[in-house]
């Protein structure tokens, strides 16, 4: 099994002594892997900035149930995943509430070399892809996130989602199978 980042456990350690720049080293390290996991598991990368801010707020809160024989990462990717699955029970409420203009906007510059019609299609392509993950089941669509998107191990996955190893290989395909028929048709 693999142990936690000796960084972290002692960060942890740290912040649950009230050392709270030790938890912000800790929010610093893990928040682009946060961020894009809960933008790929919903889609919009304005409610994706307020789930990781929920994220580690409740890891804050929780943090003295944090097992530092295990990964920090691993244990705040499950969390984000729940704050996902939590933020998708409330869309149809939340959704009234997005008025912003994603922050993604202000990020989309092309190559130098790239001409704006291609600038456009490649802009258009991943909207595409991410419309098309956004429309996979959950248990896919983690799989998928976690695995491609975040690049974690098989194992680290599996932990992150409470299922065995040989069930994150099976959803994997599943997932990548499926979002190649969405992305066909």
């Amino acid at each position: 099994m693999k142990t936690a980042d000796p960084d972290d456990r002692a960060l942890a350690a740290r912040a649950l002594a009230g050392d709270q720049a030790a938890y912000g080293a800790l929010m610093q390290r893990h928040r682009d892997a946060v961020y894009r996991l809960a933008r790929g598991a919903i889609g919009d990368p304005d409610e994706a900035l307020d789930i990781t801010q929920e994220s580690f707020v409740a890891a804050f809160a929780a943090l003295a149930r944090y097992d530092a024989s295990r990964p920090f990462r691993v244990w705040i990717a499950r969390i984000t995943l729940n704050k996902c699955r939590d933020w998708g029970r409330r869309r149809a409420v939340r959704r009234f509430f997005a008025f912003a203009k994603p922050i993604d906007d202000a990020l989309d510059i092309a190559a130098p070399d790239a001409t704006p019609e291609d600038a456009a299609r490649s802009i258009q392509e991943v909207a595409r892809i991410n419309a098309a993950i956004a429309t996979l089941p959950a248990n896919l669509k983690d799989v998928l996130l976690l695995r491609t998107i975040e690049q974690m191990s098989q194992a680290d996955a599996a932990q992150v989602l409470g299922v065995t190893e040989k069930a994150v290989e099976t959803r994997l395909y599943r997932a990548r199978a499926k979002l190649a028929q969405i992305l066909t048709d």
